[in-house]
């Protein structure tokens, strides 16, 4: 067993107090990032009372337990997964839990966002805790009544029990005894092998609300009196809002209100998700969605070029200065930048050995160089939030992944203190760091202000395509140096990007190669990137395995063998100190999925593809199997194995796979904006290619690799090794390496 301490202070995350009606809450403050939670349809109506408080478990008299979730829930299945923990140590029957959403309070919880596959990893001591203390509260709570030694009591399914005297009791019947019981200073966790309801598949709670159309999303919320809005913002990056002409909309039916907004005030420094596109735009107030778009068509706006600039931003805590430069970006002027920048010396993050006497000496040298372009998020449910704002407090409530920072942005632009801001989160329709960058509530709060009235602000899919966060545009170029036996003595990897590197320097093969050289640079840029699934990762893994593939065919190895000999070499003799991964677990994703693809087992048509990568704290490695129908490739199956630590809840984890593979596919074969003069090309999906349903694998197996790990990360970890499976596959299939992404499109014909 584990023993763990529970703290007191303003960081601790155990409180107790005695509820009316004979209750037992225990309030917990989150130590770390964390994502929510949620469980299954409880006896609730048969309780006395339910307290809705932030950050608590709490007991009811019936036996009913309720655990808050602090965090949005995004998809991932955190709602379910994360009650699953807390149950676990409580002992208690799953079908006896509910769980509800808590509000945003930061002065309960330290840490209220999801992104980074962080949300499991960071609170699973916490959960834990939280649950084993209320287990043991109840069991000094009975030690107590019937005159026992606690050590005797043993609990199951929500019953406490003493085996000697016969005497047993539910929690419910408990609860108001066990709240009087000081917290204890320290609990025992339970062993793995112990648990019943970790590592057993839950189903999402939400599940029926979803496919019923129960109001779940910040879109589906109403509230009487409230208004619509929506904003029109310049028509290409590099451009701000100098004046606009309503006169052909203002008296159009239903419109209430048109005025220019200034989103953040010029003297506020921003924080790490203030991103902010463009400040000045202009709003639309009317009775319905339909009257404000036709209002919206009617107005016309004059733009003009905005200045260079530069600006400190507080990257968590960091401050760094950010150059904005003027002028209208084309994405040709930007592939004449790269090709520019990617010629001269880069900045080196890490040299192992001597790499340029190595390449000097080298009998072959392979050279090859990736590009990948700027993506869009294309979230299912458009941008939206409400906001009711007066001059006592501001309501606000939508779908965020850094609501805690958004608040934060809040009170510095309405001038209210947080204590004021009452911050309710609904479901994310689709977030993947999209939804990490909420300029639209500040668009609907200090619209909500002009208007005194509740409003919800709704983009279009139009003003998100348009004026959105975008994935940066990467180029990667790689070199491997070979001696007179074809064997590997360099490595080198130059990288950059629009505006940001995606270079980890301490990443694999690092540390498996005596002459190792990264390098990186970047490229100023007024168009608005940030934070897109597995960012970073979701490119490097691409590029590096892709060349992985091809260096092992030009040394005449087996890829997988290749990589697993790599491997052994930063087990057994590792070069350097900082490398920032486990090879022992990198290989075992890979034994793992040469073992459950079948690999070497060929067959007749089939073209298979592998790839492995490290991100967000995971492993993952796939095989990808395809073949050529009438020239199109259709892939036919995905063997993934994951080593993400203990699995909480296998359903949603291997969801969380399938989702990400789907996805991953579609973004390699036809994701790409481009820009011209500051415009994208695309403005929604009529443009911007989507994965169809038809084009999905045609099956997926999720293999796990078991250990007792605490949980690392899951969200994002299968999303980057699918792009090199893919090209590795399609390589074989049509016998021509493919470097630019995506693989089709509109400017590339496949093969």
């Amino acid at each position: 067993m584990t023993t763990v301490k529970t703290y007191n202070g303003r960081r601790s995350f155990l409180k107790s107090a005695a509820l009316a009606g004979g209750g037992m809450m225990l309030g917990f403050e989150w130590l770390t990032s964390c994502q929510s939670s949620a469980a299954t349809i409880a006896p609730a109506s048969s309780a006395k009372a339910w307290y809705k408080f932030n950050g608590f478990l709490s007991i009811a008299d019936n036996g009913t337990v309720t655990i808050m979730a602090p965090n949005p829930e995004g998809g991932q299945n955190v709602k379910t997964s994360m009650p699953m923990i807390v149950a676990e140590e409580l002992d208690v029957d799953w079908k006896d839990v509910v769980v509800e959403q808590a509000p945003l309070n930061t002065a309960l919880y330290t840490r209220q966002f999801i992104g980074g596959s962080q949300g499991i990893r960071q609170s699973w001591q916490t959960l834990r805790t939280a649950g084993a203390s209320a287990r043991q509260m109840l069991k000094e709570a009975a030690s107590q009544s019937w005159g026992v030694p606690v050590a005797e009591i043993t609990t199951a399914a929500g019953v406490l029990s003493h085996k000697a005297s016969g005497k047993s009791a539910t929690y419910g019947e408990m609860a108001s005894a066990a709240a009087k019981i000081p917290v204890p200073k320290e609990v025992v966790l339970k062993l793995v092998k112990d648990f019943k309801i970790i590592g057993s598949s839950r189903k999402n709670v939400d599940a029926s609300k979803i496919i019923t159309g129960k109001p779940l999303f910040g879109i589906d919320q109403r509230k009487e009196g409230m208004l619509i809005a929506m904003i029109i913002h310049p028509p290409a990056f590099g451009l701000k809002l100098k004046s606009f002409d309503d006169s052909a909309a203002r008296n159009l039916p239903g419109i209430k209100a048109i005025f220019p907004i200034k989103v953040m005030n010029a003297d506020y420094e921003k924080q790490f998700f203030d991103t902010l596109n463009f400040p000045d735009v202009v709003a639309i107030v009317g009775n319905s969605t339909w009257e404000v778009m036709q209002a919206k068509k009617a107005i016309k706006i004059e733009c003009e070029p905005i200045a260079e600039s530069t600006e400190m931003v507080n990257r968590l805590g960091t401050r760094q200065q950010v150059r904005t430069p003027a002028g209208l970006e084309s994405t040709a002027r930007h592939e004449s930048s790269i090709a520019q920048t990617a010629a001269i010396p880069a900045r080196v993050r890490r040299r192992d050995g001597d790499p340029e006497t190595a390449f000097k000496n080298a009998a072959k040298i392979i050279e090859r160089t990736y590009t990948a372009p700027h993506l869009a998020h294309n979230c299912m449910e458009p941008m939206n939030f409400f906001a009711h704002v007066t001059a006592e407090k501001a309501e606000l409530s939508g779908p965020l992944q850094k609501p805690e920072f958004t608040e934060q942005a809040l009170a510095a632009r309405l001038g209210m203190p947080l204590e004021k801001i009452d911050f309710q989160m609904t479901r994310l329709g689709g977030g993947y760091g999209r939804r990490s960058y909420a300029h639209w509530a500040l668009e609907a709060a200090l619209i909500s202000q002009k208007m005194e009235a509740p409003i919800k602000l709704i983009y279009s899919r139009e003003d998100d395509m348009t004026s959105g966060i975008y994935r940066p545009a990467y180029q990667a170029t790689y070199r491997a140096a070979l001696d007179a036996n074809n064997q590997l003595i360099a490595f080198h990897v130059k990288t950059g990007g629009i505006p940001e590197s995606p270079l980890a320097a301490n990443a694999f093969p690092a540390g498996a190669i005596d002459n190792y050289l990264a390098e990186d640079w970047t490229i100023d840029s007024n168009i608005t990137v940030g934070s897109f699934r597995a960012p970073r990762s979701n490119f490097m893994a691409s590029a590096e395995q892709s060349f992985l593939d091809e260096l092992a065919e030009a040394m005449g190895k087996d890829p997988i063998q290749f990589r697993l000999d790599l491997l052994n070499r930063a087990k057994t003799n590792p070069v350097g100190k900082n490398n920032d991964y486990d090879p022992a677990r990198y290989a075992g994703v890979l034994e793992l999925v040469r073992e459950k693809s079948g690999w070497g087992q060929n067959q007749s048509n089939v073209h298979r593809g592998v790839s492995a990568y490290y991100s967000h704290n995971s492993y993952c490695a796939q095989v990808l199997d395809l073949v050529l129908d009438d020239g199109k490739p259709v892939v036919k199956r995905v063997c993934c194995a994951l080593d993400c630590g203990i699995v909480v809840n296998p359903d949603a984890a291997i969801n969380m796979s399938e989702g990400a593979i789907v996805d991953g596919i579609g973004t390699a074969l036809f994701g790409s904006i481009s820009f011209n003069d500051g415009v994208p090309d695309k403005s929604n999906f009529d443009k911007y290619r989507m994965i169809r349903m038809g084009e999905a694998p045609e099956s997926i197996d999720v293999h796990f690799v078991k250990n007792e790990i605490a949980p690392t990360g899951m969200g994002e970890p299968p999303y980057p090794p699918v792009f090199a499976a893919l090209a590795n596959a399609l390589y074989k299939a049509r016998g021509k390496r493919l470097y630019q992404q995506p693989y089709l499109g509109e400017k590339r014909e496949f093969g």
